[in-house]
């Protein structure tokens, strides 16, 4: 069952993410019967950082829809290339997604402060996919996560939000070509859990052990939660495609 949430201001006010909800959430509900819980675990006003798993190219209408549905707007980090292509620049700029690099080098952490502190400065909450790209694991299970998403909850102290999803594979499977959209209304359900509880370590917010604890926490946080909406447990190990000779395309984050 979904919970109803009370709306954000920013939800409230006119913005571009009216004629967006418009013409997304109709298409998608049609295709997809979306459950929501736990939507009062994100805050009504300010910052946060949502971090969600990821199996299917799907997976971001998903997340947007259940996320306008729990009252804020839903916006995404999207890759720094993506904002010089005209009119998809502007629009990526107008709706304030947030552009990432895809390197680690001292730039790149200057840029992640920036990013922190205009979401605190405007009170806006980011949707990072911490794994960075499609999980390899071959039974969909969270892999391996990058630190993308707790470098920006660390950097200024900002919510740090784990969600799971679990029924977006039966209407686009990872990797597939096209949708599944018969029969219409597929089941798919979304589950959002408390803040992961990383304030021991943002004084070492910059050492590499204090990042991969954090990652560690935050992945084990989704997992629970994917574990509480499959009905099962998830491997005793998660999958690394380092150790399996795969190429991790498509990170958003080192």
């Amino acid at each position: 069952m979904t919970e109803v949430a009370s709306r954000s201001s920013e939800t409230k006010r006119p913005s571009i993410f009216w004629p967006l909800a418009a013409l997304v959430i109709p298409p998608v509900s049609l295709i997809a019967k979306i459950r929501v819980r736990g939507a009062e675990k994100l805050p009504r006003e300010g910052s946060f950082v949502l971090a969600p798993n990821h199996y299917s190219e799907f997976d971001p209408l998903i997340v947007a829809v259940a996320v306008w549905r729990a009252g804020r707007a839903p916006r995404f980090m999207a890759k720094e290339s993506l904002f010089r292509v005209p009119v998809l620049g502007w629009f990526l700029r107008r709706t304030g997604m947030i552009p990432v690099a895809r390197t680690s080098s001292a730039a790149s952490a200057r840029q992640t402060m920036k990013q922190s502190e205009e979401l605190v400065e405007h009170g806006r909450g980011v949707i990072v996919y911490p794994e960075g790209t499609l999980t390899r694991d071959p039974e969909l299970w969270p892999m391996r996560g990058k630190s993308g998403a707790v470098r920006l909850a660390l950097a200024d102290g900002i919510p740090l939000i784990p969600m799971a999803q679990w029924g977006t594979q039966a209407i686009m499977g990872r990797y597939q070509k096209g949708l599944s959209l018969w029969p219409l209304r597929k089941p798919v359900r979304v589950l959002i859990g408390d803040p992961v509880d990383v304030a021991d370590l943002r004084e070492r917010a910059g050492e590499p052990a204090a990042l991969n604890e954090a990652t560690d926490r935050l992945m084990n946080a989704i997992t629970a939660l994917l574990e509480e909406l499959r009905d099962e447990k998830s491997p005793a190990e998660r999958w690394n495609p380092a150790n399996h000779g795969q190429k991790e395309t498509g990170r958003l984050d080192s």
